[in-house]
Order: structure tokens, then sequence, then C-alpha cells
């Protein structure tokens, strides 16, 4: 299917007197439609090696590409723009803007990325995206009248919102209990296999990570292992081309 992620040499050193050294050279190639998990304790540099694939950070060395792009030669600005056309997040606080709607919030991305689509075709779609996330009899109200659990669940939507080829998810349940853990990877799944979109989910949890197609585990700052759950990717879970 092709890579979506392509890394070559990742390095990120933070300081200049007192040097912390977060990452230490890390390949990693992603295809398109994977599912897979990064684990690893705190300090092992998962985060850090998120945060540059999702471009909220540069590495100190190494060569990145997203989507056949060479994203080190992107301007300041031109990475905003293909992070909000390219990449969809969701992180373990959910970041939802509380003087907003449900809707609003998911109809967010598209606001900022400034895309001619009509105001009615974008309602649509979020109402579509509620309706899949069972938050449709919520869509107006504030978004501190919901849920951990939903308020969740529309960060999850508003991710998926501008059609991302990537999703990149940092703990996402962190703050969740059991039962909506559950229901938030069951929806990963699920808009994984229908639409074929690629996820890479940061975790400490081992459990967690055990439900995904491919785990890769960095330990100060390096690749350790890097193994494909057999059961998952033989067990009829791969994701349909849409």
């Amino acid at each position: 299917m092709g890579d979506v992620i392509v890394g070559q040499g990742l390095t990120k050193v933070y300081g200049t007197t007192h040097k912390t050294h977060a990452l230490k050279g890390v390949d990693l190639n992603v295809q398109k439609q994977e599912f897979l998990s990064i684990i690893g304790q705190s300090g092992s540099g998962k985060s850090t090696l998120l945060n540059l694939l999702g471009l909220l950070d540069r590495p100190t060395e190494g060569s990145l590409e997203l989507v056949g792009t060479d994203v080190g030669r992107l301007s300041k600005r031109e990475r905003a723009a293909f992070r909000n056309e390219h990449l969809g997040f969701v992180f373990q606080f959910h970041h939802l803007l509380p003087e907003f709607s449900v809707r609003e919030n998911l109809l967010m991305p598209g606001w900022i990325g400034g895309q001619r689509a009509s105001l009615g075709a974008a309602r649509a779609r979020a109402d579509e995206m509620l309706e899949l996330l069972d938050l449709g009899d919520v869509k107006d109200k504030r978004s501190n009248d919901l849920s951990g659990g939903q308020k969740q669940r529309v960060a999850i939507g508003r991710s998926l919102m501008n059609s991302p080829d990537i999703v990149l998810a940092d703990e996402p349940t962190g703050n969740l209990d059991t039962k909506n853990t559950e229901q938030v990877y069951s929806l990963f799944r699920r808009v994984h296999e229908e639409w074929g979109t690629t996820f890479v989910i940061v975790t400490h949890d081992r459990s967690i990570a055990e439900q995904t197609d491919r785990i890769v585990e960095v330990r100060d700052g390096r690749i350790e292992q890097d193994v494909r759950n057999e059961h998952l990717a033989t067990s009829g879970s791969r994701p349909r081309t849409p």
C-alpha cells in the first residue's frame, strides 16, 4: 500500500549546555492503513516521537516524509496547512472550547483551515460524524455539559472532520475509566476498518497496545522492539480500502 510515514535517523536534543537526548536516531516506517501503537515508560521518548510525526516539533537531526512529502522542507505556514489537511490529533486532554457547542467544536478544523465548503455541507458532515459517535442528541450542548467519555468522543470526531490520512493519539484514554476506554478503542478500530485511516497511538498501557496490529516499543530514545500482533493481523480485522 505504500508508506505514509518514513522517518530516518530521527534525533531530538533539548538544551545547549546540559543536553538531553530524547530521541537517538530512530527509524520508523508506517504503511497506509496501519493500526499501531507506540509504547514505553515515561521519559522513554515516545511522546517526543509523536510530536515529530505530528509536526508539533522539528527533529534536531534526521529526515521525515509524511504522505509523500518531505516535511523538513516546509515553512512554518506550510507545516500548519499540511498538518490541518493530512493529520488528526487526539490527546489525553480533549482541549474542547467550552464556549462553543459540540457541533461547533467539530466544525473548528474546517474554519481554521479556511475551507470553502458551504456551512450547510460542513454541518451535515458534523451531524453525520456525531451520529457515528453516538452523540447526535447532544450536538447543541456546550462541551462542559458532557461527561468525560463524551468529551473524548467529540475530540475524536474533531480529529476526523477533515478526513485525515493519519490520526495521532497521545494517551487518548489516560483520563477515562475502563468502560469509556473500551468505547474509545472500539471507535478507533471501527473508523480504521471502515475508512482505512492510519492510526498511531501512544500509550504506556501494554494491555491497550495489545489491541493494535503492531507494537513499537521505545526505550531510552531508541526503538527497542517492533513487532506485529499476529493474532489480530490474521483475524480478519484488516481495514477495507475505501
